[in-house]
Order: structure tokens, then C-alpha cells, then sequence
């Protein structure tokens, strides 16, 4: 996620706003990754008669618990895609969850959300004065952005929220009184329909229909937010000229400078977007899943949002993916407890034993074999056990953003300048 923090830019670096070339996948081989996915959660919820695993409030849940680790991620690509390393992603969405709580809470959850965005700018741009104007290394301002951010909203709580009317409406030290909710909705008529067809459990069938239909039932208006934010993001960055002067500025800032691109100016929007959209990622988690502002919310979700856009190498679809997937193994234990995510170490020894065919066949023995004798291990411990231990359960959202994180480690592709300083003229 980072590099080695120096003065010097690193060599050969790419064309300003260009990208070094890369393997992609089409759309054809996306379309079957998927329809095989599907095939195989099909197949292990038949299997193990979980029907949770594809239900639609399993779906419509890890939907929710994915958009603000989603945000926090995008918030994430947006500064690193301009070289600025934004480890201050949790603290910015603490301001967040604070400025949406307490505005929420005396006005409007509309202008809390406005509110939420507006602390997550204002700790984007701390972060961008100490990293673009000062040099501080990114890793040291980016913790102590967490650090002040969470003695900051303690301290306020406190002022806040103890006495007078906030107290009589439920304010204590550590939450803020309850906020109204913001509205949501279903999609009329597919809803119900995709419903009715999940209840007949048809294999493959009712599992997309559970999959689909949690995707278009009780949808926040900021979920809906969220996924225009994605598609906005990705056509800002890859298909405008200002996301290419952007991009340039994460790749080669030197030939940036030498094109006539204001370096400083791109690394202060980046980093204040980056923070508004963690600060987005807080208003939700305040607003939308507990409606109202608690002390320690975040659970570290602006940490795993970094793990989601390792994942997805910088990009926002397989930064969606990465949401998706620690959200829904999120909700899995939140929802369903030892018994559904017993059923998934069905489908990990799948996966493991493929890897193991994959790595024999590519000649890579050594692990081959260490995936192997794991499968084997996983498909002992689903044989002999009924369900996980409440511990373990507890754990699958860190378990699977390292398993995720390992797996994915040889194929990523940081911006080439992330986390190095930067100086106006340094290339003269």
C-alpha cells in the first residue's frame, strides 16, 4: 500500500497521466468468473442447507455494512491515485460519524450528512497541508490524523452531549440522542417478486433471485448515493482530462510539473475529496445503521476500506468487489452466527483445492502442496464440527481481508509516486 518514503521519484516512470500497460480480463471471462461463483455458492448452500448464505436479507445487509467500507476505500483511491497515502481514512470517518450525529440530531439527518462530508473535508485537508505543503511523511501524518480525531469527538462529546437538552433526549459521553431516519425504499413490484421466487429454493434460481432481490429491498437513498459516487469516480478519473492530470500526479509528478500541471493544487482536491467521501462513509454509519453517533463506530472499517482498494488494485470495480465481499462476511457473522459460516469452509476447500491444481500445474510445488494440505484440513474440520466456534465467527471479516490481501498480493499495481514527497520544481 505504500512505498518507501523519499525525496527522489522513482525511475522510468510512465508518460504524465499514463499507466503502465497491464493485463486485463474481458468481459466474456468477467461474465464466466461470475456465472461459475454462483454455480459453486449454489451448489454449497444446497449442500449444506444454508439457506442464508444467498437469502435476500443476507444480501441486503452485507449491502449495507459494504457502503461505508466501500466509501472509505474510494476515499482511499482518490488520494492515493495522487500519490498522497491516506492511512487517516478511520479518523476521518470518525469526524464524520461526529459532525453527522450532532448536527443530525438538531436539525435535519440531511444536513447531518452535509455535515458528516464537511468534518471528513476538514480532515482531508489537515492531512494534505502536513503531507503536500509540509512533507511529513504520510504514515506519521495519517496516525496522527486517527489520534486527533478520536480525542477531538471524545472531548466534544463531552461537551455536547452531557448536559441540558441533549442529555434529556439521550445524550450521554460516549452517543450522541437519537437522529431521525433517512428515507428508504424498495423497488416496487421486484422486490416481492425475487422474493417469492427465493421461498421455492430452487438451485441456482432462487439464488440469484435472494442475490438480487437484497440488492433492490430497503435501500438506503445514501446506498444509492454511494453507487452513483463509484460510477462518477471512475469516469472522473479515467475518462476526463482532469483525471488524467490527476493520475499523473500519483505516477510522475516531476513530468506532471513539466506539462503544466499544478502538482500541489491536485494533491489538495484529491486528498479533500478523499476525505469528504470518509466522512460520507461515517454519516452512514451514524445515520443510516445505528441513527445516532457512537463513540468507537467505525470498528476500524477506514482500515479494511484500504484492504478493499489494495484488492482491487486501485480501481473502483474491484474496489466494489472488495467492499462487497467483507461486507457480506460481515454480515454472515452479525446475521447467522457459526452454522452459515460453518457452510463457507465448504466452499474455501473448494477454492483451496483449485488453487492447489492451479500452483501444480503452473509447477509452483511448494504450494501447491501447502494449499493442498490445507484444503484437506478445512474439509476435516466441516466433517467433524457442526458449526464455528462464537470466537472464530467473531473474526471472519479480519480473516478474509488477510486471506484476500495474501491472494492478491502478486498482482498489484500502486501508482508508481504513492507516499513519496514532493517539492514545486523538484524536477528543475
Amino acid at each position: 500500500m505504500t512505498a518507501t518514503m523519499t525525496d527522489t521519484p522513482p525511475p522510468a516512470a510512465p508518460k504524465a497521466g499514463t499507466a503502465s500497460p497491464r493485463s486485463s480480463r474481458s468481459l466474456g471471462q468477467i461474465l464466466m468468473i461470475v456465472a461459475g461463483a454462483l454455480l459453486l455458492v449454489a451448489a454449497v448452500r444446497v449442500i449444506s442447507g444454508s439457506d442464508q448464505l444467498t437469502s435476500e436479507g443476507q444480501v441486503s445487509a452485507a449491502l449495507s455494512l459494504a457502503v461505508p467500507i466501500g466509501l472509505a476505500g474510494l476515499a482511499g483511491l482518490w488520494s492515493e491515485r495522487a500519490g498522497v497515502v491516506n492511512i487517516g481514512l478511520e479518523g476521518m470517518m470518525i469526524l464524520g460519524t461526529f459532525g453527522a450525529g450532532w448536527i443530525g440530531w438538531q436539525s435535519s439527518p440531511w444536513l447531518g450528512v452535509v455535515c458528516g462530508i464537511g468534518f471528513g473535508v476538514v480532515g482531508g485537508l489537515l492531512h494534505a497541508v502536513a503531507t503536500v505543503t509540509f512533507g511529513v511523511d504520510h504514515i506519521v501524518s495519517g496516525v496522527a490524523i486517527n489520534l486527533l480525531a478520536l480525542g477531538f469527538t471524545q472531548y466534544l462529546a463531552k461537551i455536547f452531549f452531557v448536559d441540558g437538552k441533549a442529555a434529556d433526549a439521550g445524550g450521554n459521553p460516549k452517543q450522541s440522542p437519537p437522529v431521525d431516519s433517512l428515507p428508504s425504499f424498495d423497488v416496487p413490484g421486484l422486490s416481492s417478486g425475487l422474493h417469492s421466487v427465493e421461498n421455492h429454493h430452487w438451485f441456482l434460481i432462487s439464488d440469484i433471485a435472494g442475490i438480487l432481490g437484497g440488492l433492490v429491498t430497503d435501500l438506503s437513498v445514501v446506498t444509492v448515493l454511494a453507487i452513483a459516487l463509484f460510477v462518477a469516480s471512475w469516469w472522473l478519473l479515467w475518462r476526463t482530462p482532469f483525471g488524467l492530470r490527476l493520475r499523473s500526479c500519483g505516477e510522475n509528478p516531476i513530468a506532471a510539473e513539466s506539462l503544466g500541471v499544478n502538482v500541489y493544487k491536485y494533491k489538495y482536491a484529491a486528498v479533500a475529496v478523499s476525505g469528504g467521501l470518509a466522512g460520507l462513509g461515517g454519516a452512514f454509519l451514524a445515520l443510516v445503521t445505528s441513527h445516532t453517533y457512537l463513540e468507537g463506530q467505525t470498528g476500524g472499517r477506514g482500515y479494511i476500506g484500504l484492504a478493499a482498494m489494495i484488492f482491487g488494485n486501485w480501481r473502483p470495480g474491484g474496489l466494489a468487489m472488495g467492499a462487497g465481499l467483507f461486507g457480506y462476511s460481515d454480515a454472515l457473522q452479525l446475521r447467522s452466527g457459526g452454522e452459515t459460516v460453518h457452510a463457507l469452509l465448504l466452499l474455501l476447500f473448494v477454492l483451496l483445492l483449485a488453487m492447489a491444481g492451479w500452483k501444480l500445474y503452473k509447477k509452483a510445488l511448494v504450494q501447491g502442496v501447502i494449499s493442498a494440505v490445507v484444503a484437506v484440513a478445512v474439509l476435516v474440520w466441516y466433517l467433524t464440527t457442526d458449526e464455528v466456534p462464537s470466537d472464530f465467527v467473531g473474526a471472519t471479516p479480519y480473516v478474509v481481508t488477510l486471506l484476500v490481501l495474501s491472494l492478491s498480493a502478486q498482482r498489484l499495481r500502486m501508482p508508481k509516486a504513492d507516499g513519496m514527497r514532493y517539492r514545486k520544481g523538484q524536477g528543475k
